[in-house]
């Protein structure tokens, strides 16, 4: 449940960004090409990530004009300046980043050091981008409680410093793609805001209504790190008998597994559409949009599914100051706000959203602000005197119903439309639990902790194997019972049923492939996958069973968001030949287009249906019941 906050304003923001803006042409002048390869990387990073400028505290002989803390104390003192506040009165500090200029103590008391800052509270965190956004939902927490008037949330960024072309000397700038890539992705600032639990006096403040955070760090595997040598090795530097040592051997790279960026993304989106299908608030209601992302391609069939679910903010309220800014991680969406206020686009009443992912190992966060003046400050409640308390609730009540006003009128059309959203919202929220679960189960665990063997692979396939081998079955028992007025999805139906009838093949193949013994017909399902093939034919096998198709998001969705990120560690720990994995890079690959077909299924059945509200509650119903199926038979594979 996310608990709106009753009386928590950014007053003001501030920034620092170091040195004169740095364009495509000029980095080599601090963070130089190692070699050929490292230069066409570059080029080939530029290009896609689609930054012209940015800043580094840094000069031409990579030495730092700046300290983490000095930038950070810096966009503080703007953001005091511009609302006029003493920093006498300030007597929480919260700090946000990726790295202080210390391994300790934490960076808000060496950012209150900077500042020469009186004795106050500090909370320090540290992450990676959504560190700033925890500071500050810690900050408004503090203000909500009562227990500051004004607090100071900042958060800065100093990865220039790990991407020196001398740090890489030692391996002969032999490195791998990983810790390439964010030397031409990242660089330096710093941002920072006001919290008080009034608006300013004058000109416009921000309502923050909430902040939401999500970590999903015991579903996925490590993405973006500093202190492990490649490969994400357990071995921590800490671990190596010297630093020298340490360094020598890569631990030092900032490194991040773009292989499972994508996932970042699915994990933020489903986020996102549950709080929308629990109410904390409609995309329709969001004047602008303030999302944190570097270069993220998003999936198209992601995208359509979001956008058939009416939960696309138009791309003309999106704000982005990326290409001028360049990525400066946990500040980013300081910096942001404070560039925002000061194009003159926003008006009171505005509704702004935050997105900020961050790729560590998956957190997700939001906020909502509205912009506000000071007419709009909390009125103090008096407490009635119990006498009194009865009818003065009464009265509240009486003047809350004359505020209702008729609903306008629907048309069938909208009808139609609103039901496709809502079937999809609930299938999203329904997916995020059954994800989420599916990454702890003992199979995966396994594979994320590095510990997965051949022979847990095959184990994984004796049990899988005759499940795909009934898919197609149920498939096509549901086709034979689909009457009027679903016969349209008969053939689409059809179609995926042929598409997958000989995939266990596939599979039995990759088994013997992997070093598997058993013949076809002596291997079995385990009792989960029983329970699910039995739950799938019983569907399958009532008048007209498109509530199956809910079964089929669940599955088909398994393919396209959890296989492929399997797949790569599959392949490194088991050692296993390529052609042990067709089947698994076949769903990667064309899972997908799969789910489109599914998409266009749902729109049929809802529009086919004489009763469409119990249509998408069997769709909604089926998918949570095969999720929970599903988990059985993934929990009892190893």
């Amino acid at each position: 449940m996310i608990k709106p906050y009753a009386s928590v304003y950014i007053t003001g923001t501030g920034k620092y960004l170091p040195g004169n803006p740095v364009n495509n042409e000029a980095i080599d002048q601090f963070i130089a090409p190692m070699n050929a390869r490292c230069t066409r990387l570059k080029k080939r990073i530029l290009e896609e990530n689609g930054i012209q400028t940015r800043h580094y505290a840094l000069d031409a002989n990579g030495d730092s004009t700046h300290s983490n803390a000095q930038m950070a104390a810096l966009a503080a003192r703007q953001c005091l300046a511009r609302t006029g506040t003493s920093l006498a009165d300030i007597s929480f500090l919260g700090t946000g980043t990726s790295g202080g200029d210390n391994v300790l103590p934490g960076f808000a008391n060496a950012v209150q050091g900077e500042l020469g800052a009186q004795p106050m509270v500090t909370s320090s965190h540290q992450g990676v981008c959504a560190s700033g956004m925890s500071a500050l939902q810690y900050g408004a927490l503090k203000v909500e409680r009562g227990d500051h008037e004004h607090a100071l949330v900042v958060a800065s960024e100093f990865p220039s410093r790990l991407f020196k072309r001398t740090r890489f000397a030692s391996r002969g700038y032999q490195t791998d793609f990983d810790s390439h890539f964010l030397r031409w992705m990242l660089s330096d600032g710093a941002g920072a805001c006001q919290l008080a639990s009034r608006p300013a006096a004058s000109g416009l403040s921000l309502k923050l209504h909430w902040v939401h955070l999500k970590s999903f760090s015991g579903d996925y595997p490590l993405c973006m790190q500093v202190g492990h040598p490649e490969k994400n090795q357990p071995k921590s530097y800490l671990d190596y008998p010297s630093f020298a040592e340490a360094e020598k051997d890569g631990a030092f790279f900032l490194r991040q597994d773009i292989r499972l960026l994508p996932h970042l993304f699915d994990v933020g989106i489903h986020e996102y559409a549950r709080m929308v299908q629990a109410g904390v608030f409609q995309p329709e209601d969001i004047d602008h949009f303030l999302c944190h992302y570097s270069s993220e391609k998003f999936s198209s069939v992601v995208e359509d599914l979001m956008e058939k679910a009416g939960l696309v903010i138009p791309q003309e309220r999106w704000y982005s100051n990326l290409k001028s800014r360049g990525n400066t991680g946990s500040a980013s969406i300081f910096i942001m706000l404070d560039d925002f206020l000061a194009s003159g686009r926003l008006k009171k009443g505005e509704k702004i959203l935050f997105f900020v992912p961050e790729s560590g190992r998956f957190t997700v966060s939001y906020a909502l602000l509205e912009a506000v003046d000071a007419s709009d400050a909390p009125v103090p409640v008096p407490v009635p005197a119990p006498a009194q308390s009865q009818a003065l609730r009464q009265e509240a009540a009486v003047a809350a119903d004359s505020r209702h006003l008729p609903a306008p009128p629907v048309e069938a059309g909208d009808l139609e439309d609103g039901l496709m959203r809502d079937t999809l919202k609930e299938l999203a929220s329904i997916w995020q639990d059954y994800r989420s679960a599916a990454w702890r189960t003992p199979l995966i665990h396994k594979l994320v902790g590095r510990q997965f063997t051949g022979l847990d692979y095959r184990r994984w396939m004796e049990h899988w194997i005759p499940q795909v081998r009934e898919g197609s079955k149920w498939m096509f028992e549901a086709v034979d019972n689909i009457g009027e007025p679903f016969l349209l999805l008969k053939a689409l139906i059809t179609e995926h049923g042929n598409d997958e009838k000989n995939d266990f093949m596939i599979l039995y193949e990759d088994y013997l492939a992997a070093g598997g013994e058993l013949p076809l017909d002596a291997l079995v399902r385990n009792p989960g996958g029983e329970a699910l093939n039995a739950y799938m034919h019983a569907a399958a096998a009532r008048k007209n069973p498109v509530g199956l198709l809910g079964g089929i998001y669940i599955i088909e969705g398994t393919g396209q968001r959890i296989i492929p990120a399997l797949l790569p560690m599959i392949k490194v720990q088991t050692g296993l030949p390529p052609q042990a994995f067709r089947f698994l890079q076949y769903h990667g690959d064309n899972d997908p287009h799969h789910l489109e077909r599914w998409l266009a299924a749902v729109g049929i059945a809802l529009e086919s249906s004489d009763d469409a509200a119990a249509t998408s509650a069997g769709i909604v119903r089926t998918a949570r019941e095969v999720a929970s199926l599903y988990l059985l038979h993934m929990g009892g594979v190893l």
